[in-house]
């Protein structure tokens, strides 16, 4: 099975690669002629970019129910040396957002977001432990680090699928992290023409996008 190479990306860079992945070359016109106005064609139109900064988006109306897992959060932070810093509710598409912000987050991020990822294990076991019904899960971020990457995945579960249906075969993604995986699941969730299941095991565990007739 082929594999999809965007999935580790960060950024717009990923969007260009999915998006060269798709499409097939365009000539902007016929070659200009010797001594012409030699500029660059103009770019694709296309959505335009967002650049507002995550620590410009507006908080959520934070609800009662979210008071315990805020100050549960609060005193982990303390505890980890990070009590200068500001939490803000944010609730997404993909479920409610704790976002932390202020200086010094790089530690708390880590590498690839691993540390993060550990974090929001540990923090929603606790908040979980000994409840049966109604249990909430909360995505612990930094600076929008794992907000953007939620974009960026989603931006990928679409080319991907897109793919899929045009060369009706299987495409799997590179190893992911667990939440991540769980957002293309859930981007994808809803498709007539695709399913999805994951396959290895940590860290080299990935999903695979399977046609819905076959492969």
């Amino acid at each position: 099975m082929e594999e999809f190479e965007g999935g580790r990306r960060r950024g717009h860079g990923q969007r260009r690669r999915a998006g060269r992945a798709l499409d097939k070359p365009v000539r902007s016109g016929p070659p200009s002629s010797g001594g012409g106005d030699r500029r660059p064609p103009p770019r694709r139109s296309g959505p335009p970019r967002d650049r507002t900064p995550m620590a410009d988006v507006a908080p959520s109306p934070e609800p009662e129910a979210a008071k315990p897992a805020r100050a549960l959060l609060e005193e982990i932070l303390a505890r980890m040396g990070l009590d200068d810093v500001e939490i803000v509710y944010i609730a997404r598409s993909e479920g409610e957002y704790f976002e932390v912000r202020g200086p010094r987050l790089a530690s708390l991020i880590g590498r690839e977001g691993k540390t993060l990822e550990a974090l929001n294990l540990i923090y929603n076991n606790i908040i979980n432990a000994g409840v049966r019904n109604n249990r909430r899960y909360y995505t612990i971020d930094a600076e929008g680090y794992r907000a953007r990457r939620a974009d960026q995945l989603k931006t990928l579960a679409l080319a991907t699928l897109e793919r899929v249906v045009r060369e009706n075969k299987p495409i799997k993604l590179e190893p992911m992290l667990p939440s991540e995986r769980k957002i293309v699941h859930l981007a994808l969730a809803d498709s007539p023409f695709v399913r999805t299941e994951s396959e290895g095991v940590e860290p080299e565990r990935r999903l695979v996008v399977f046609p819905k007739d076959g492969g």
